[in-house]
C-alpha cells in the first residue's frame, strides 16, 4: 500500500484520486474518470551457476543487506525477455558472460520494501569473460557448498538448498 499512496493524481484526467475498496483491497481510485490503479508486481531473474562444486555468489554493496552475499540477479526491465535479464545482471555485477539453460523455480515473496514479488531462478553456464564485480556488487566469488557465506535473502538460501546438488 505504500507505494500505492503516492499516486495523488488520475493518469489520464488529472483529477485527484481518492482510496477506495475495489476488487478486494483498497486501491488508488479517480472519482472523476473511474480510473482504478493496480501495482504491478516487480519480479527478478537470478542464476544460480555451480561449476567444479562451487557457486557464484555477489557481495552487495547496497542496503538493505550491504556487506551480504546473494546469487547474481536483478530486476526485469518492462519488455525484457526474463532470461536475457538474467544473463545481463550476471555480466553487469560479475563480468562473466552466462547462457541460461532452463528455469528452476520461481520464488515468491517480497522481502523488503523495494525488493521483488517474484524471482524467476535460472541454472545457467559460464561462456567467458573476466570475473571482477561491478554494478550493485562490490566482491564476487566462488564458493563451496560447505562453506558459504553470510547469506542476504531467504530466496537466495532456498535457490541454493533446493537446487544446488542437482547439477554440475
Amino acid at each position: 500500500m505504500a507505494r500505492e499512496s503516492q499516486i495523488k493524481f488520475c493518469p489520464r484526467c488529472g483529477n485527484p484520486i481518492i482510496l477506495q475498496e475495489r476488487f478486494g483491497k483498497i486501491r488508488p481510485v479517480c472519482p472523476q474518470c473511474e480510473w482504478i490503479h493496480f501495482e504491478d508486481p516487480k519480479v527478478a531473474a537470478a542464476v544460480l551457476i555451480k561449476q567444479d562444486g562451487r557457486i557464484l555468489l555477489v557481495r552487495r554493496v547496497n542496503e538493505p543487506y550491504r556487506g551480504l552475499w546473494t546469487l547474481p540477479a536483478g530486476f526485469i526491465d518492462a519488455g525484457e525477455d526474463p532470461a536475457r535479464a538474467a544473463e545481463r545482471e550476471c555480466l553487469e555485477e560479475t563480468g562473466l558472460s552466462v547462457r541460461t539453460k532452463r528455469v528452476l523455480d520461481v520464488i515468491g515473496g517480497k522481502e523488503h520494501e523495494h525488493g521483488a514479488d517474484f524471482v524467476i531462478l535460472y541454472q545457467a553456464e559460464v561462456l567467458g569473460g573476466t570475473l571482477s564485480p561491478d554494478d550493485d556488487a562490490d566482491a564476487v566469488e566462488w564458493f563451496e557448498i560447505t562453506k558459504l557465506p553470510p547469506l542476504a535473502f531467504a530466496a537466495t538460501r532456498k535457490a541454493i538448498s533446493l537446487y544446488v546438488q542437482q547439477f554440475d
